[in-house]
Formats: C-alpha cells, structure tokens, sequence
C-alpha cells in the first residue's frame, strides 16, 4: 500500500498540470450535470416493514386519490376574555376568515368549523383546515403571504388567530450559515497549527473542490434516484469535514519530511505513502460506517449514508492526488515563515522538534496509565448514565419554540379538544372477506372506542367499493407521551379478539402510529447495525495496525464516547438540565433517528482520529521504538493535527446548535459533544493509557493470523531510507514560489 501510494504521490508532483486539468474537468462535468438536470420531486417518507406504512400503503390502494400531498394548515380561533366563538361578532369574525382563506389561488378548499362540528366543548375553541392544490414544496411565496395576511386580519377582530400544519413550514432550506462558522473556524485553526495562509488555504481548497463534486453529483442523480434534500446537506457536512482532515494531515507529514531535509518531490511521495496510507484506511472505515446504514432499512438512511459514502470517497481520491499535485505548484509557501526565510539564506527547515505539547502530554500519562484510564472511563461511564432513560419519538409542533405559531396552535388545540386531539391514530379495517363489511368495520370501531384510554371514535368512511373502512380514534394523552404508545400497543395487543369478532383484519396507522412504530423500529436495528460496522471495521483495523487488542480497544473507546454523548443529550433535550443555554424551550423525546444517525457519523470520524493518531505509534514501533517511546513519538508528530481536526469538526457542529429548529439543534450538540469526548477524552487519554499499560502486548498477533492477514504496510516500511539532498538545481526555481 504505502510503495503503491509513494508512487502515486510522485506521479502526481510531476503531473501536476495534468491531475490539476482533470479534476478541473470533473468538476466542470458534474456542475454542468447538476445544474441542468431536472428538479427532483419530493419522495413521500417511507418505512418498510412496520404496519402504520403497510396500513398507510392499503388506503392508497383502495381510497386512490384520498392521499393527495396537498399542503394543510389547521387554523385555530380562539375566543377572548371567556366569550365563545359562537357569539354571533365572534362567529362573523370567523367565517370571514374563512371565507378570506379560501380566496387563495392555490388553495383547494376550506372547511367551515360550525357545520362540521370542530367546535370545542366549552364554545372557546374551533378550527378549520386549509387544504392546497400542490404541496408544501409547491406552494408560491404569494400563497404563503396571503396566508400570513389571513391571519392578521382575523387577529384585528380581537380572537387569538393561530396556524399548523405542513403549509407553515419554512421551505427555504438550509442557510449555510453552519457551514460558513465551520469553514471560518476551520480557518484560523488551520492558521494556528501550520502559521501559513498557504497551508491553511489547501486543505480548504481542495475540500471545497470535493464538497463541490459531491454537490453537483448527488444533485444530477437526484432526479433518477429520487434523493432527499438530507442526502446532500448530510454529504456536504462530512464532504467538508473529511476533506479537511485528510488534506491537513498529508500536508502536515509534507513539512514534517521536508523538516528532515527531504526534497519537494520526495517529501510529497513519502507524504502520500505513509499518511496517505492512513488517510486510505480511515476512509474506508467512515464509508463502512455510512454505507452500514443501508441494514437499517430505512430508504432515507439509506440514501443519506450512501451519498455521504460518495463525498469521503471524493475526499480520499483528492487528498492522494489533487493535495500532492498543488503541492508541487507551492512546494515552499506550505512551510512556516521561519522555514522560508531559512530557506533563502541558503539553510535548510529545521528539524521537527522533539518536544512539545504533545510529547509533553504523552510523557505525563505514560508517568501515570492507570489513574488516567480510571478517570477517563469514569468520566464518560457517568455522562452515559442518563442513556438508560432514553425515549425516542419524532417531536412535532410540540418541540418548536413558543415564538411559533405552529406551538401555540398545538396549544391552543390541545387545550380547547384535548392533548390527544393533535395527534390521532387512524385504523384502517380490510373487510374485503366479511360478509357485512359495514358491520364489521362497527365492530372494530365499538371495540376500540372501548379501550381505556380512547377518548372518542369518529364515524367510518368507507371507499367507493365498501370494502374497506377508515375511522380516525383520538385519544387522552398527547403524542409523545407513553400513555399514548400503551394504547397503540394494547389496541395491536387485542387484535386477535377483534378481528375474530368482527370477521375482518384492521391496522393503526397516522402520525403518532407511525413515529411511535419507526421509533420502535430504529431501537431494533441500533444493535445490529453496531455489530455489523463495529465488526468490519475491527477486521480493518486489524490488517492496518496488525494487532489484536488495538482494535478492540479502539472498538471499546468508541462506544464508550457514543454512550457518552447520547447521555448528554438526554440530560439537555430529554431532561431539561442546562437546556436554557442552548435555547431549548421544550423537553420530550430524542429523535428516532438521532441515535443511529449519531453512531454512524462518530464512528466514521472516531476511527479517522484513531488511524492518523495509532499509525504514527505503529510506524515508531515497526522502525524499532520501544512501545512507550513509539507513544511518545505518535504524538509528537500526530496529536497537534487530531487536535486541529477535532477542533474543526466541533466548529461546524457546534454551529448547528444555534438553529431555531430543536431537531437541529440536537444534532449539532450530539455530534460535536462526541467528536469532543472522543477525540479529547478517548483518544488522547484512554488510548496512550491502555497501550502504556499493556505494552508490548498491544502489538501482539498469533503467528498463524500474522500469515494469512494480508499486508498492507501503512507505516511505510518500504519506504524506509535516508534523506535525500535538497532539492536540484531544476527545482531551485519551483522551490522559491
């Protein structure tokens, strides 16, 4: 591996017009591609395999039509000071609201609460539902005004005017603005570890060259593929920050070999061979860690992870080629000013030195291995405590800030019909088979309605052939609560009773169905897919680093950092403690997606710091330092830039966290509080611990395993030899750029 890169490196100095030129080409390509393919259209949210989507998927087949996409907005009127909205002012104010909804050109019909019961008991509450020709995707900026003025109007008349609904949503897509705090960020970290703009601006040159790629490709494919809008933010984010990393750590061994006098040429083909080696094998294992998302069985995971998959593969390909090639354009702009200006008084870059921060780091936890492994694991094993009060869902209205109109319409409804009202389950009934299907879908309906915990059961609509029946059931408790997944559970639990007694089959279906169903379904695949990406990445890194316990304590550390992270966000989003500083007015579930999502992003970057930061101890060691002198070595060379990579993966999380969105911003704390713990607490005190304890040993291979594995050398054994003069007199002039 690390000859075959050498080579690559090499070839890539010296064609360094050429790899230029042809990433040139593909970029132009994919930008043209991406730029004039057609719109992708909106694919609904599926969930194969659970029996609110099976449900859902048996009305579109004998109701068709009835499950048009059109945009809602559910406006609600509140009545003030005690009055009811039937008082006859209050009443006029409401139906000319109505009538003033309904003038939208895109809106296909209204409903008129007082002729359809949508009146709350006490007169203090109604409400009607706007329903659009298009949706919310298709919806004009005119529409959405004259919505907006709708309600400003009604408000004049003195109710409390307030709207849900997807037709609410904000369409604009993402901002950027994270990904601009990240790019910033990264920046002056960037600046601060090599203390040139050059290489500083390389490694965020060619990541925004990858970014771009990945871009312009998941955009062409769009269309074809039927991708999310999630697909490309989630490729652009690990796009960016693979990019970087990888580019920060072949420039990084680039002025290290430079350090020892190597030449440009030279130091550019050792470069790519022994950190490029590292930079194969950490991609590698993040694109298992993504690509792994595919056992989950979700097709939005799916295509999230394979799209990001694409993006570290672009990183990969342009740290080995585009990186050594504009190296060759700059050979001596990379280095410090020190190193230039030692340069041109006829002396050589000085040598790397042999202490600093990190070696001075090294030296106090090999003094000490076992107070510091006790602490770190400590340390995390109380933040992963909360992790067993987990409950997952998938936060509505309920989660939005009460600055929005969407949370106080939640409000207002569930105070006016009740906390269930904002999200009732639908049962289909099949009575295909029975013989008095009417009959049948009576039974189902009496014997629901009649279950502890059912607040009310809405007639039955039958479709235009009789044969199946739709019934909405609203019950006590709001959506996320547990009193609400119990029902779901008992009414499914009593199936067999019902169905027998009304010679039909039925399912529950609907929002909270479906998210209480995709919630239980991403708890069972969390283990699997563990054991599936933990597994192959293990055998991995079995091969780079030629080592039994390596792994498996690199494996250990992992989870434990995940654990970790998951506690805290529990503690902040499910609990509440410290939420104030994040700007979290609402506690409730985590997200069902969160975890599985978290894990799969983590690892990947986990494993990164993990390679750049072990290769190095493994390169000292193979070359004949003791362990802990090949410790000590590791990070002197690699704990500056893991610490540099951490930094700047924390920054483009982080700026998520200060979205208005409380699903975003759950993200954006999840993954950088585990990029913090992992590369902080994990990888740079756990690590050196359990090697210094362990020493020796930590190398060890059984000899029969020692000759099947193949070898793949990314220490760079191969390339073991002395430094080369400085550069010659053809590359005198290349060198003063």
């Amino acid at each position: 591996m690390a000859a075959f890169l050498y080579r690559i490196g090499r070839l890539a100095f010296r064609r360094r017009w050429t790899v230029a030129l042809v990433w040139a080409a593909v970029l132009a390509a994919v930008g043209l591609a991406g730029m004039t393919a057609p719109e992708a259209e909106e694919e609904p949210f599926s969930m194969p395999g659970i029996e609110s989507q099976e449900a859902f998927d048996l009305m579109e087949e004998r109701f068709p039509g009835a499950a048009a996409d059109g945009a809602t907005a559910r406006v609600v009127f509140v009545s003030p000071n005690g009055e009811k909205v039937t008082a006859t002012e209050n009443k006029k104010a409401v139906e000319a609201a109505i009538a003033e909804l309904g003038d939208g050109t895109q809106v296909a019909s209204t409903v008129d609460p007082y002729e359809s019961g949508a009146v709350s008991e006490d007169g203090s509450t109604a409400y009607t539902t706007v329903t659009y020709k298009v949706d919310a995707a298709g919806l004009t900026d005119a529409s959405r005004s004259h919505l907006d003025k709708s309600l400003e109007h009604a408000r004049d008349s003195g109710l409390t005017v307030e709207a849900g609904g997807d037709a609410m949503e904000d369409m604009g897509g993402p901002s950027g603005t994270a990904e601009a705090i990240g790019v910033s960020v990264a920046a002056v970290v960037l600046l601060i570890t090599f203390g040139s703009l050059a290489a500083a601006g390389l490694p965020l040159l060619t990541a925004l060259i990858g970014v771009g790629i990945s871009l312009f490709a998941i955009t062409a494919l769009a269309g074809p593929l039927g991708l999310a809008d999630t697909t490309s933010t989630v490729a652009v984010m690990l796009g960016l920050a693979v990019g970087i990393d990888y580019a920060l750590f072949i420039v990084s061994r680039y002025r290290e070999e430079r350090a020892k006098g190597r030449a440009p040429q030279e130091a550019v083909a050792l470069a790519t061979g022994t950190a490029g080696s590292a930079v194969v094998f950490a991609g590698l294992t993040v694109v298992i860690a993504l690509a792994g998302l595919s056992v989950v069985g979700i097709p939005m995971l799916t295509e999230m992870g394979l799209g990001a998959a694409g993006a570290v593969v672009v990183g990969v390909l342009i740290a080995l080629t585009l990186v050594p090639a504009f190296l060759g354009f700059w050979p001596n702009a990379i280095l410090t000013r020190k190193d230039r200006k030692a340069r041109r008084a006829g002396g050589t870059p000085r040598e790397t030195r042999k202490v600093n921060g990190g070696t001075r780091w090294a030296s106090f936890v090999l003094r000490r291995p076992l107070p510091v492994l006790l602490a770190a694991v400590a340390g995390l094993g109380a933040l992963a405590l909360p992790m067993t009060d987990l409950q997952l869902g998938m936060p509505g209205d309920e989660a939005k800030s009460t600055q929005t109109t969407q949370r106080r319409a939640y409000e207002a409804l569930a105070e006016g019909f009740g906390p269930g009202f904002n999200g009732p389950l639908t049962v289909v009934v099949d009575a295909k088979d029975a013989d008095d299907p009417k009959a049948a879908a009576e039974t189902v309906s009496e014997r629901i309605g009649g279950t502890e915990g059912v607040v009310s059961v809405s007639p039955a609509q039958f479709n235009e052939s009789g044969d199946t029946a739709v019934f909405s059931v609203v019950p006590t408790t709001a959506p996320t609560d547990q009193e609400t997944k119990d029902l779901v559970s008992s009414i499914r639990g009593e199936r067999s009773g019902i169905e027998s007694a009304a010679g039909a089959t039925f399912e529950v279906t609907g929002t909270t169905a479906m998210n209480i169903d995709v919630s239980e379904k991403v708890q069972s695949a969390l283990v699997p897919y563990l054991l599936v990406v933990v597994g192959l990445a293990v055998i991995l890194l079995l091969v780079v680093f030629r080592s039994i316990l390596v792994p498996l304590k690199a494996a250990a550390g992992f989870l434990l950092s995940v654990l970790a992270s998951l506690g805290a966000v529990v503690v902040v989003f499910q609990q509440g403690h410290g939420a104030d500083l994040l700007g979290v007015e609402t506690t409730g579930p985590i997200m069902s997606l969160m975890p599985i999502f978290l894990v799969g992003i983590v690892f990947g970057l986990a494993m990164d710091y993990e390679v750049f930061l072990v290769s190095r101890m493994r390169e000292a060691y193979v070359h004949g330092e003791r362990p802990a002198q090949a410790v000590t070595s590791g990070f002197r060379h690699s704990a500056r830039v893991v610490v540099a990579a951490a930094l700047i993966m924390i920054a483009v999380f982080s700026g998520f966290i200060g979205d208005s969105d409380a699903m975003i911003k759950m993200i954006g704390f999840g993954l950088a509080s585990a990029v913090l713990l992992d590369a902080f607490v994990v990888r740079m005190a756990i690590v050196p611990a359990v090697l210094a304890l362990l020493g020796e040993r930590a190398w060890w291979l059984p000899k029969w395993l020692d000759r099947i594995l193949p070898r793949v050398d990314v220490e760079g054994e191969a390339l073991t030899r002395p430094a080369e003069p400085e550069a010659e007199p053809a590359e005198k002039d290349l060198a003063r750029a």
